[in-house]
């Protein structure tokens, strides 16, 4: 290194290099190279200074986007309009991860699938150069785009872990889902319940798989007190409300000996306690209820509130946000799962 400036041999310096001499996060150096409004001019010329003494450039693919930049980024959302308009945790996901991109200086473009169609249209528009990237939400099993997303020539973030082994060079951020469940579950086993159900969501995506996972998880490891798992005490829902009516009647149907459920979802939850309290069940006395998503407009208006399984909507959002635009700026694809934790209302 000559006149503080690093020399062209050696390996290319990294985001974390220049994080780590100027004092702060990986995400504060992104958002300086993207040119980020929300950056203080001392913390962004600290990180100009430490990006100068290092040499640092992005990585050749990066840098050839960065010279034909949209500012424009893709909020994909394998759902259509009328499922996105009344699921209130998607909606407030969409929301958070549209203004943290506002935030960073590019603009959200919103693109729902509806069927094959879209999905051809979408792949397309993808990969005609109209974004610099793309953030992917609610992706299912048999969606045909998990192939073309994960090849497209522009950098990809994930918003949960798809249903791809390899994921290329696309990038995801999830929460904990399994530990999500086994939290609510062993919470039900610690209050004496011993036919604790659950009710899935839909089962075509990775998160609904992984919380069943969790319940069938805990009632295996206490297999010695609650007795051999029983299939009865399963219920197919799919995040929704009415979902969650149909499948606790179910439950009722074939297992009225029944002292916990666990529901995939908060909206799920809401519809359970409605049949609960109609098939004159009494919550959480006769039977506790947990949900999963901490939707405050949901759970804290029940009847009674909703013990909840909280995962941080907002920052969820911003990670992906942040994660997408550590990429364009050369990073490598970011892998991160997010901690989740139990919120105790009156339902259990």
């Amino acid at each position: 290194m000559a006149n503080g400036v690093r020399s062209g041999w050696g390996p290319r310096p990294t985001l974390d290099a220049v994080a780590e001499l100027a004092g702060v996060s990986r995400a504060t150096v992104s958002r300086v190279v993207n040119q980020s409004s929300k950056v203080g001019p001392e913390v962004r010329a600290r990180v100009e200074d430490a990006i100068r003494t290092l040499g640092y450039v992005p990585n050749p693919v990066a840098r050839s986007l960065v010279t034909r930049r949209t500012d424009a980024v893709a909020l994909v959302v394998g759902e259509p309009s009328n499922l996105v308009m009344t699921d209130p945790w998607l909606s407030r996901l969409i929301l958070a991860t549209s203004r943290e991109l506002g935030d960073a200086g590019r603009q959200a473009v919103l693109l729902l699938t509806g069927g094959d169609d879209d999905h051809d249209r979408i792949a397309r528009y993808l990969a005609g150069g109209h974004v610099d990237g793309a953030i992917v939400l609610s992706v299912h099993r048999t969606d045909p785009l998990l192939t073309a997303l994960r090849d497209l020539p522009v950098p990809v973030m994930f918003g949960g872990h798809p249903w791809v082994d390899d994921l290329g060079t696309a990038g995801s951020i999830d929460v904990d889902q399994r530990d999500g469940a086994r939290r609510a579950v062993e919470h039900l086993v610690g209050l004496g319940r011993r036919r604790i159900a659950t009710i899935t969501g839909s089962l075509d995506q990775r998160a609904a798989v992984e919380r069943l996972d969790g319940y069938r998880g805990v009632l295996e490891g206490y297999r010695e007190s609650l007795g051999e798992p029983d299939p009865a005490l399963i219920a197919h829902g799919d995040f929704t409300r009415a979902g969650g009516e149909r499948a606790m009647a179910e439950l009722l149907d074939r297992a009225p000996d029944l002292d916990a459920v666990f529901a995939a979802s908060d909206l799920t939850a809401a519809g359970a306690l409605g049949v609960l309290r109609r098939a004159g069940r009494r919550v959480p006395d006769d039977v506790a209820v947990i949900g999963f998503d901490d939707l405050e407009e949901v759970a804290a208006w029940t009847e009674p509130p909703l013990t909840t399984v909280h995962q941080p909507v907002g920052g969820f959002g911003r990670r992906l946000v942040e994660a997408l635009l550590e990429m364009l700026s050369g990073g490598e694809p970011v892998r991160e799962v997010l901690p989740v934790h139990l919120v105790l209302r009156a339902s259990a």
